[in-house]
């Protein structure tokens, strides 16, 4: 079963928007995704109507990021995305006649809930800016050593 993506690449784009003040345009955001770019408006327009970034047209146009880090939350983002699904795991027969499958319904269908509420307060507590300050020194120097400012070995 293929996996939902979108939040761990609207999360890995909108913190590769940050790093650049001037506007990424939806080909440039694809190859760092290694989408399409129909996939990265698409995407995009979401965070648009939350007012979280902004899109400019013509020469030296894409999106830019209008938004503080700090502001958005792992959760955010995943309801911005209109809730996927969390787990891919779910029940045979949602309503079956037997007692046997009822009982592992039920017992499933409460741990489920149980950790679908621990991982989304989980997302409520970490922001954008969380996962900046983490990986910034390592990408300030890949920045650096990508613009020749830096020699390597």
């Amino acid at each position: 079963m293929k996996t939902d993506s979108r939040l761990s690449g609207v999360l890995h784009m909108l913190l590769h928007m940050a790093e650049f003040a001037e506007p990424m345009p939806s080909d440039a955001l694809a190859k760092l995704m290694n989408t399409n770019p129909v996939v990265v408006r698409r995407l995009l327009g979401a965070l648009r109507k939350r007012g979280w970034v902004s899109s400019e047209k013509g020469p030296g146009g894409g999106w830019r990021l209008v938004i503080e880090l700090q502001q958005i939350t792992f959760f955010d983002v995943y309801d911005a995305l209109e809730a996927p699904r969390i787990f891919a795991i779910g029940h045979r027969d949602e309503n079956s006649g037997c007692l046997v499958e009822k009982a592992v319904n039920d017992v499933m269908g409460d741990s489920l809930q149980a950790a679908e509420l621990l991982l989304l307060e989980r997302f409520k507590n970490v922001s954008l800016a969380d996962i900046q300050r983490q990986i910034q020194p390592q990408l300030r120097r890949w920045h650096e050593c990508r613009n020749g400012k830096l020699k390597t070995h």
